[in-house]
């Protein structure tokens, strides 16, 4: 059983974990006072010395078992209170009635749930607990079952006992209520301050990338035009080149205005992944001289959206790795779509790389190509060693 609570927080669920193990270790003090006290002073269960050995033995018993409980976090937040509140009302009844009637000297002991009953509800837990306690102890009372052969307390007695456990009631109820309050406010106060840090943090990074990198990729667009219209009619297939690195400079500049802006990025079209590589590699191929493998089961492949835009990325980010650093001639792509995955592979003939080094260092590309594929609940695997080239491959489940 987990543990798990309807509109909670990560605070919320401490609190509650905190004040738990302290009301667990102080019921299991309070058992152990009990026995003790009873060991100094045996006449206290002379009446019914079985009955009070048993309760007091099953009480320590208990307490244990909820200890181990909260220690280990095996219960749900509300069933968890409202059973441990109600064993604790009933296994205090009977240490009272065993051990004396009315003139228990474990009458205190009545507090322990009203507090615990604050603490878990404010008024609406601790005043119902009370008033249940009055109302047994006045029927042990009232019946003068378990009174020890002398004469019964006295009403007045009993009247400002109750009205003592009313009162306690009322006011740790009220306390833990005004708390609570407070530690919403203080919470909401938390998540206002982290929102505005967010806010300015972003707002930072705007004005970096706006006045850095989206200023370079326009200076960057004005030379590839300048360059472009310099060049002679004749030269058709550099010309094409150019006007390419145009567009996809002014596409990445799009990209990042709308990450600015908190837009999130729009899925690629479905049934466009392979044409999509297909361009990359055969850019690849003819501006780098690379030999290049696409093999593609079915050929017309065609994904959900979501799974086409992240594994788009993730082979772009690849095969980006294996232009810059892997001194490779050779790249083979495999996508096989089974029955309820897409099984994917990268492979470069290249100088491979150092695993221990590349997984712990500080480079964000083979991190992004993580987190991507396990976002969509997949893998990835990294064979490599140096000078022996490198695999990524990953499977991705497909939902139906």
């Amino acid at each position: 059983m987990t543990m798990a609570t309807t509109g909670s927080t990560p605070l919320d669920k401490s609190w509650f974990l905190e004040r738990e193990r302290a009301v667990a270790w102080l019921r299991l003090a309070i058992a152990v006072v009990a026995i003790a006290v009873i060991q100094l002073n045996p006449e206290r269960i002379a009446r019914f010395p079985l009955m009070s050995a048993l309760v007091l033995g099953f009480f320590l018993f208990y307490s244990g078992i909820a200890l181990v409980f909260v220690l280990r976090r095996t219960f749900t937040f509300s069933r968890f209170g409202s059973i441990a509140t109600a064993l604790d009302v009933v296994w205090i009844a009977l240490i009272v009635f065993s051990t004396g009637g009315t003139r228990t000297p474990f009458f205190f002991y009545y507090t322990f749930p009203v507090i615990t009953a604050s603490l878990r509800w404010g008024l609406k837990g601790s005043l119902p607990v009370a008033l249940i306690g009055v109302a047994i102890y006045a029927s042990i009372r009232l019946t003068l079952a378990a009174e020890a052969g002398a004469e019964p307390i006295g009403i007045d007695t009993i009247v400002v006992r109750s009205l003592y456990l009313v009162f306690l009631a009322a006011t740790f109820g009220y306390i833990s209520k005004f708390e609570k309050s407070q530690n919403q406010k203080l919470l909401a106060l938390s998540q206002t301050a982290t929102h505005v840090a967010t806010l300015q943090e972003r707002r930072r990074i705007m004005f970096d990338i706006h006045d850095g990198i989206l200023q370079s990729l326009a200076t960057l667009i004005l030379r590839l035009e300048i360059t472009r219209r310099r060049l002679p009619g004749s030269q058709s297939e550099a010309i094409q080149e150019l006007q390419a690195a145009e567009e996809l400079t002014r596409s990445t500049m799009k990209d990042l205005r709308a990450f600015l802006a908190g837009k999130t990025d729009h899925p690629i079209m479905s049934g466009t992944l392979v044409a999509r590589l297909q361009d990359e590699l055969r850019f690849i191929q003819e501006g780098l001289g690379l030999e290049v493998i696409l093999d593609c089961e079915p050929e017309n492949l065609n994904l959900p959206a979501e799974i086409e835009r992240e594994l788009y990325y993730v082979l772009r980010e690849g095969l980006t790795n294996i232009t810059r650093h892997s001194h490779a001639s050779r790249v083979q792509f495999r996508l096989n779509r089974c029955a309820s995955a897409i099984e994917v592979s990268l492979q470069d003939d290249g100088i491979g790389l150092d695993l221990h080094a590349a997984e712990n260092g500080r480079g964000l590309g083979l991190r992004s190509m993580k987190e991507r594929i396990e976002k969509l609940g997949g893998k990835l695997a990294l064979k490599s060693s140096p000078s022996s080239g490198t695999k990524i491959s990953f499977s991705v489940p497909l939902t139906t």
